[in-house]
């Protein structure tokens, strides 16, 4: 192996490369091709272990090898042969892995219109070499201390907004078990009274009209105890199915109040379409085809539905309405079960 050789190896390989070690917090890649040179600042450095060092004689290599190695601190040199040191930084500034790693620029010449276009093309600090010993480390440390602060507070950020982003999602997914049936997946009472309130003052100032629809199970108690309660579930969970799939416009919001009793909110319906929609709903429950042999009404699961229909006033009782249609409910449960009544 003749000198030059060996130099190279010397500055590439002690503290070049991580034979398995853990990284070290400071790391150095010089990029100069002057193999001396190289071999001066391996030296210089050598006084503190805690500084990893990497060395580059080709720039056209630069940036990849600053890439893979993730420095703290570039040392580049401004002449080189093929491209020019002020292009490099550019590089560098303009690739997103190594854009915001520090650089110091090394040069022969302490001038200020070299220094003036260094800082321009973005570098960080200026040298000229080979600087003092404990100068250059205290410059490397100092930048390296820098930028792995601002490593640190945008994986801080980072995290934070991570952690922000789950505490909203959990908040949602909070929100809606406290709005939602747990049984049937419709919307609750609770849910309900909100959006009751919120369309009653909506159509208020639209001079809209407002339908609510009450919907009961018939013989629903028979049914679980002939079938038992988990069949009894499964058959709330095919009505609210039915039943929503009915009335899907937007707005249009299907409620399970408790038991078997369920209710749709209809923003925008007048009072002329209500039997068509009621008996749609009754007929949607009789598609189930549900059997139902201690029903005396028929031998599958039907439906009683109460129909009700105002134009709000801005000053009126939402729940009167409903208490409306809850009346229209008896008066279709009174006429026999298995269909419709309006108020």
């Amino acid at each position: 192996m003749n000198d030059l050789a060996r130099i190279e190896a010397d500055v590439a390989s002690p503290l070049g490369v991580n034979h398995g070690v853990a990284p070290r917090s400071v790391m150095v890649l010089l990029v100069d091709d002057q193999i001396v040179i190289g071999e001066a600042v391996r030296r210089a450095l050598l006084s503190d272990p805690t500084i990893e060092f990497h060395y580059c004689s080709n720039p056209l290599e630069a940036v990849d090898i600053a890439r893979k190695v993730a420095p703290t601190v570039i040392l580049q040199d401004l002449v080189m042969p093929q491209v020019s040191g002020l292009d490099l930084v550019k590089a560098y500034r303009a690739d997103p892995v190594t854009r915001g790693i520090p650089i110091i620029v090394l040069s022969t010449k302490e001038e200020a219109t070299i220094k003036s276009d260094a800082f321009m093309a973005g570098a960080n600090d200026y040298l000229v070499k080979l600087p003092d010993r404990i100068e250059l480390i205290a410059r490397i440390r100092y930048h390296s201390a820098a930028y792995l602060s601002q490593i640190q507070r945008d994986e801080a950020y980072r995290a934070l907004r991570k952690s922000q982003q789950e505490l909203m999602e959990a908040n949602f997914a909070l929100q809606r078990l406290t709005n939602v049936d747990g049984l049937t997946g419709l919307s609750n009472r609770r849910y309900f009274e909100d959006y009751l309130e919120t369309e009653w003052r909506q159509a208020a100032r639209m001079k809209e009209p407002l339908s609510v629809l009450m919907i009961d199970i018939d013989h629903f108690k028979q049914y679980n105890d002939t079938y038992g309660h988990l069949a009894g579930d499964e058959v709330l969970r095919k009505v609210a199915r039915a039943v929503q799939d009915t009335f899907r416009r937007p707005r249009d919001l299907t409620v399970r109040l408790g038991g078997e009793e369920f209710l749709v909110v209809l923003p925008a319906t007048p009072h002329d379409q209500l039997a068509m929609l009621a008996q749609r709903a009754v007929q949607a429950v009789r598609g189930l085809d549900e059997p139902h042999k201690s029903s005396p009404v028929a031998g599958h699961v039907t439906i009683s539905v109460g129909a009700a229909s105002c134009v709000p006033d801005k000053d009126g009782e939402p729940y009167a309405l409903v208490e409306v249609a809850d009346k229209a409910l008896y008066e279709a449960k009174h006429q026999g079960r298995d269909r419709h009544a309006e108020a």
